[in-house]
């Protein structure tokens, strides 16, 4: 299957160009391994290899010779390798020597040295619209972010199309397939998190059926900002809901896993007295999940409206945190007592930010607009930095930007 190029893909270079080490993170399937190898020179695959348990009883270094950059993928199934990493890379003195690559990271039982100094960091997610081909990349964020005017044609785009973009997902192995293939392997995917996976991050058994009630119950509250209480009383099962401290431990252990991947709350300087919100809002890596956890398809989906507007912004949050990851941003939500809100921010290394709401229809603009004014005028820009943008992201229509200063833009254009 050809190569589908990735935003990561930059990054990775530039890591390596000024790194011993890169370390690459992400859940499984979303495309880590394929992407080191555009740059590896040698690889070991630390989960198949025969070799490798061997030689880390006797003698680990012989894992680290080959032609570099080296690939070390899945090197989390013998975590003390990375002790050897950091001390190659001391002792060679080069850059671009290591690509670890991980769909899990180790216990914290298992003792690591940071690694500051000599490897680099990456978070890897499945992909946006963009890298799978369904934006036309006509409006970059960047140049939203630099204050360009967006323009784009009208999309081309049906609501069932979204719908299956959303229910496949962003996994490189599910590009060209049929929507029914996909939803089929996107719910084994999901059985193999529940039974599998999950209890072996753990490193102890975890009941499947407790994990398969609270992904359900993550699925149901997809980009809500719920409490682990209400997570834990909405995971009701047989006898009980449950424990708040079993919700705790399976939601670790699942961001791991990295299959959840909650947006925190924007602590930001107010100029009223407001009382801010900060709940996180529960999402998944990719939106796919939550469909497979429901068990619900194409026709299902399109036939509840709302779920749907909750489960496109998950979208759109995953396809903002790939491309605002290498513009160095973060992403936060904000929501104050008086229900002041905005779906996403992204806040930029000096401290300026844009706000974002996420609106599926084109009808719906107009609302998402005026929500991003009344945030903006509460947001104190003397201590936290200038508003970059206010922009409303929707399934439909054509990139412009409004009589006030708010753009649109769908998502179907966009890039990073």
């Amino acid at each position: 299957m050809e190569y589908l190029k990735r935003v990561i893909d930059g990054e990775l270079h530039d890591c390596l160009r000024r790194s011993g080490a890169v370390l690459v993170t992400g859940p499984k399937a979303c495309g880590k391994t394929e992407s080191a190898r555009q740059l590896a020179a040698s690889e070991v695959r630390f989960d198949v290899d025969p070799n490798v348990p061997i030689l880390m009883d006797t003698d680990p270094g012989v894992l680290l010779k080959g032609a570099v950059p080296r690939l070390l993928d899945e090197w989390q199934e013998h975590p003390q390798i990375w002790n050897h990493v950091r001390h190659a890379v001391d002792d060679r003195r080069e850059t671009g020597q290591f690509i670890l690559t991980g769909s899990a990271n180790p216990a914290e039982k298992v003792r690591l040295h940071s690694g500051a100094g000599r490897i680099s960091r990456l978070k890897m997610r499945p992909m946006s619209w963009w890298e799978s081909g369904h934006s036309t990349g006509e409006v970059s964020l960047k140049a939203l972010l630099d204050g360009e005017v967006p323009k784009s044609a009208i999309v081309d785009i049906t609501l069932d199309q979204i719908i299956e973009r959303i229910a496949i997902g962003g996994w490189p192995a599910l590009v060209n397939k049929s929507s029914a293939d996909a939803l089929a392997t996107n719910r084994e995917y999901f059985s193999l998190i529940t039974e599998v996976d999950i209890s072996r991050v753990s490193e102890r058994k975890r009941d499947p059926e407790k994990v398969r009630r609270l992904m359900v119950s993550y699925a149901r509250n997809i980009a809500i900002a719920t409490s682990v209480s209400t997570l834990a009383e909405d995971s009701l099962g047989e006898d009980s809901p449950l424990a708040r401290k079993t919700v705790t431990d399976y939601i670790d252990a699942l961001t791991r896993l990295m299959i959840i991947e909650d947006l925190p709350a924007w602590n930001t300087h107010i100029r009223s007295k407001t009382a801010l919100r900060s709940t996180p809002k529960r999402h998944f890596c990719d939106p796919s999940l939550a469909v497979a956890a429901l068990g619900a398809n194409i026709e299902s989906l399109s036939h509840d409206m709302a779920f749907l507007g909750f489960l496109f912004e998950s979208e759109v949050l995953r396809d903002l945190r790939i491309f605002a990851q290498s513009l160095g941003a973060d992403l936060w939500q904000y929501r104050d007592a008086k229900r002041r809100e905005s779906d996403i921010i992204i806040q930029m290394p000096d401290g300026n930010w844009a706000a974002f709401e996420v609106k599926l229809g084109m009808g719906q603009a107009d609302t998402g607009a005026q929500t991003l004014l009344r945030v903006a005028r509460e947001i104190d820009t003397e201590k936290t930095g200038k508003c970059l943008a206010l922009t409303v992201i929707t399934g439909f229509g054509a990139a412009h930007r409004r009589s006030d200063n708010v753009n649109v833009v769908p998502l179907a254009v966009l890039r990073k």
